[in-house]
């Protein structure tokens, strides 16, 4: 057993033989390296987790320098908790690339492409007003938002113009189709959420399909 994830970043995508000799495509994600900073114990916390810190800044600020003294004054941007399952690590512990097979599942968690504010043709695939009998304004309008008398207001979660993407996004059950250890890098099949450079989170997967 070992920690059921780790923090990386998207380089971007790429073309990759499989096992069977297959050109798929696939998207390149350099794990690690990450540091164990912190251990969760059910006595002091309350729940069990390792913390682990992930790409290697040359400043912090004080109360995240003290925070990482314990793990050997290690200067880390980014920080997570993962479920350790059962696995014995130690503050300082590097980990990388090696905790995935070829052939594993894992979900990919990452913030979605920011779009800006968009209007509701673009965010959400409305077909806009008649283009004909004199509408010349109307081509993406959202048309009625709510009746004026009954309820006399525009209910919550209304699907209107707005800011679009960066939300947390999760792609469930994609195959590591390789690795390289000496870069730490997975090769994912398919696409993944984010920007190229973008920090994600890669995870055993939870949900596996039938």
């Amino acid at each position: 057993m070992s920690i059921e994830g780790l923090l990386g970043r998207k380089l971007g995508t790429v073309q990759v033989f499989d096992d069977r000799g297959r050109l798929r495509g696939a998207t390149a994600v350099q794990v690690g390296p990450c540091y164990v900073t912190q251990i969760r114990t059910p006595e002091r916390e309350g729940y069990s987790a390792v913390q682990i810190g992930f790409d290697e800044v040359k400043k912090l600020n004080r109360p995240e320098a003290g925070h990482l003294r314990a793990a050997g004054n290690l200067k880390l941007r980014h920080l997570a908790e993962f479920d350790a399952r059962g696995a014995a690590y130690n503050v300082g512990d590097r980990l990388g690339a090696e905790l995935f097979e070829p052939g594993q599942l894992v979900d990919v968690t990452a913030d979605s492409k920011g779009r800006g504010f968009q209007g509701g043709v673009r965010r959400h695939n409305f077909r806009g007003g008649p283009k004909t009998h004199g509408q010349s304004d109307r081509h993406r309008a959202p048309g009625s938002i709510g009746s004026g008398t009954t309820p006399g207001r525009v209910y919550k979660g209304t699907r209107m113009a707005g800011h679009m993407g960066a939300v947390r996004t999760t792609v469930r059950n994609l195959v590591v189709i390789s690795r390289n250890d000496e870069e730490g890098v997975l090769f994912v099949a398919g696409s993944i959420p984010g920007p190229q450079g973008g920090l994600v989170r890669v995870r055993q997967a939870k949900k596996v399909s039938k």
